[in-house]
């Protein structure tokens, strides 16, 4: 098992941020909950917590330098010795060390047979600065003038919402009774485009996320909810990451929020939910309407918790984890990673990770 370790979206109007402290080194050891960075932007600052144990690996940020939401600052591996594909000894197209670079680009580079080494090391290498180095130097602008043009499109309130179904058509209320946000489109692998949903134009499956970026679009909503299969939220999570969009965590006006509780990019709290004193969530949770998160809760990433269900305070809830309509959680009960809480049911006691708790059933029996 390997985790990527991505950069949260600190404030939904400044994707970059400054790594202003590092408190890890290539080849660490490093425990669930430990401090791995310190970021800070103009308006907010906060450390990025390890969300499982693992090793250290592919760290290509530095302190000092600047970082863009939904960027890889490393990967926790379960072994010393993993390393990425591409970084794996033998591979005569290694990344060069320090050089950050999207997947599109990097597979654009490796496809141009471009020495890897041209790119900078420093800044985020995206495709349009692949495409402008594989040009001849007389056959269009600089790169610095070409990367100057690519800052200057982008727009802070122009956002995409991937996902069409039920959850999407949410997402768009949300942001509608929020404000702040411009709706460019909705992205759906089943709908053709051309189509609308509650008024905002389908624009296609994935192939479309790269026109959106180059027109300036930074910012998504995954709207997939993945019941049934967890699995394909995160896949499109890192569709996202990959054509270099980001997160931010939005919340319904309705939903409240105790000014101690904190979450993380990508989630989303959705109207008349309650968030507690010092609840934290992980990346990419959803806590879906009506539901309540008591105070001191600690809720790992891609956690979906349905409506109605009721988590008492000082419950530890791990990654991937599905909690049913009106389930019970309660007082201090830990939830592994991965395991399936079926509506009304009501848990007394912790659950072990890929544990299964049926529909309206008492845990333990």
């Amino acid at each position: 098992m390997t985790n990527p370790v991505l950069i949260p979206l600190l404030n939904p109007n400044e994707p970059e941020a400054l790594l202003v402290d590092l408190f890890i080194s290539e080849g660490q050891m490093v425990a669930k909950g430990d401090p791995l960075c310190s970021l800070e932007t103009t308006k907010s600052s906060a450390d990025v917590i390890a969300e499982v144990n693992g090793y250290v690996s592919a760290l290509r940020i530095a302190k000092g330098q600047s970082v863009q939401a939904g960027e890889i600052l490393c990967y926790l591996a379960s072994t010393p010795d993993w390393k990425p594909i591409e970084e794996r000894e033998g591979d005569p197209k290694g990344i060069p060390p320090g050089l950050r670079i999207s997947q599109p680009a990097l597979d654009l580079a490796r496809s141009l047979d471009l020495d890897l080494s041209m790119l900078p090391v420093g800044p985020m290498v995206t495709q349009t600065m692949v495409r402008e180095l594989s040009q001849p130097l007389d056959a269009g602008i600089s790169f610095s003038k070409q990367k100057s043009i690519e800052e200057s499109v982008f727009d802070p309130t122009a956002i995409v919402i991937y996902g069409g179904g039920g959850h999407g058509k949410m997402v768009i209320d949300l942001l509608r009774a929020r404000g702040g946000y411009r709706i460019v489109g909705i992205i759906d692998d089943g709908l053709a485009s051309g189509g609308s949903i509650l008024g905002i134009p389908v624009l296609g499956n994935a192939q479309a996320l790269a026109e959106l970026h180059a027109q300036g679009v930074r910012l998504a909503v995954n709207a997939v909810g993945g019941i049934g299969n967890i699995g394909i939220r995160i896949k499109v999570f890192e569709r996202l990451t990959q054509a270099g969009f980001t997160y931010p965590a939005v919340t319904h006006p309705t939903a409240y929020l105790d000014p101690s509780a904190s979450l993380m990019a990508g989630s989303q709290v959705m109207a008349l939910a309650y968030l507690g004193s010092e609840a934290r969530l992980g990346f990419g949770c959803i806590i879906n309407t009506g539901a309540i998160v008591s105070h001191d809760c600690q809720i790992g990433s891609f956690v979906n918790i349905s409506p109605g269900a009721i988590l008492a305070g000082n419950v530890q809830i791990g990654e991937n984890v599905l909690i049913g309509m009106g389930a019970t959680v309660n007082l201090g009960v830990k939830i592994g990673s991965g395991a399936r809480i079926g509506n009304g049911a009501t848990v007394k006691s912790d659950v072990p990770e890929g544990g299964v708790v049926r529909a309206g059933a008492i845990w333990p029996a």
